[in-house]
């Protein structure tokens, strides 16, 4: 009896030794570049550029997505908007390297108050909140919560509707008692290397996704078994969140730019986008043809262009948006594969341990 209860144990306590081997791994191909703030018994992380002397737009505020941490729209914004203005990439709580908190910060409203409090810490007292796919769902809510805090809102695919059906198998799985703990300590991590070159092709599907993208953004790192689990979670409650919320919308006064792709297989365009569009009065929408799930760093001038604009300068932003799709256009006809980011990442880390990312979702 004890010899088949450790022939069934060993496979187990082996993919659990892997997995945290391959987390540590993780950690170290991508460790932290932000610091930790107090925000009332726990830490939040953020990379916070500090205001240049030559500001001419407002201070931003930038919130990842799903799967993702700062690191996703750091690389997609930070150089273009360097000596420009005040900005603070932030992991979502329970994300990258930022602490959970307490149950609040499952659902959106909790992370706004929190990114609140810590815009507060960081003496940024109004900027333009810039929320990308489910980073959308907490920049809605944060126009609704805190308004004097809101100098305008930028959606990037976002994701902020009820939307028919519900979530993939695993974000259940992973969130279930005993049996949970079990998936997200010994099967996630296998799991999502098996899934992570598919995974990122498909969030920029159908445009190419930048050769180094993986090893620029880190998104290994919500393999690790508290956070998977914290994404899981997140998306768990979502789907009602916005069901409650998405009715509220009429009340956000906030300057507000909405940009998509026509193509986002991820988060329908016409369920998310166009619905903020209708519910925002005086909100500007910005459909890019073409374009799928990452208008941030397929139309990164277009999205910079309606930070102008939020922040007063005249922008076209309808006639910016036609050349970028001119320029897209022309891009794909000469390779299949976008070009490396830039700036190229630190000497020193090692991509071996960075892997790739399980599919997203938002």
């Amino acid at each position: 009896m004890l010899a088949e209860v450790s022939a069934l144990l060993a496979p187990l306590a082996a993919a659990i030794g892997y997995s945290s081997y391959k987390a540590r791994r993780f950690e170290q191909a991508y460790p932290n570049i932000g610091e930790l703030t107090d925000v009332g018994g726990y830490r939040m992380n953020a990379v916070h550029i500090k205001r240049p002397e030559q500001a001419d737009l407002p201070p931003l505020v930038f919130i990842h997505g799903a799967s993702g941490n700062l690191l996703d729209q750091l690389v997609a914004f930070r150089t273009a908007l360097e000596g420009r203005a005040e900005m603070l990439f932030v992991d979502r709580p329970g994300h990258g390297y930022s602490e959970r908190g307490g149950p609040e910060n499952a659902v959106p409203s909790g992370q706004a108050d929190v990114i609140a409090r810590l815009m507060e810490a960081r003496g940024i007292e109004r900027a333009i909140i810039v929320g990308h796919s489910f980073g959308g769902a907490i920049t809605a809510t944060f126009g609704l919560r805190h308004p004097e805090k809101t100098a305008g809102l930028l959606f990037l695919a976002p994701a902020t509707h009820p939307w028919p059906g519900g979530i993939d198998w695993y974000y259940h799985v992973a969130t279930a008692p005993v049996v949970g703990w079990l998936f997200n300590h010994a099967i996630v991590v296998p799991l999502g290397l098996s899934r992570l070159e598919r995974g990122t092709l498909n969030v920029f599907r159908p445009n190419p996704r930048p050769l180094d993208y993986i090893e620029r953004t880190g998104p290994s790192l919500v393999l690790r078994p508290r956070t998977f689990r914290n994404n899981a979670t997140d998306f768990k409650r979502l789907l009602a969140y916005l069901k409650e919320q998405s009715p509220l919308y009429s009340q956000i006064t906030a300057p507000t730019v909405i940009i998509t792709g026509d193509s986002d297989e991820i988060v329908w365009e016409h369920l998310h986008s166009r619905g903020l569009a209708r519910d925002i009065a005086g909100s500007e929408l910005i459909t890019v043809r073409g374009v799928g799930h990452k208008p941030d760093y397929l139309a990164t001038d277009v999205a910079i262009a309606a930070m102008e604009k939020i922040a007063g300068k005249p922008r076209d932003l309808q006639a910016i948006a036609r050349k970028a799709e001119e320029r897209l256009a022309a891009a794909s006809a000469d390779r299949t594969t976008l070009p490396s980011l830039e700036p190229r990442a630190p000497p020193g880390r090692d991509p071996s341990a960075a892997g790739n990312s399980i599919e997203r979702l938002a």
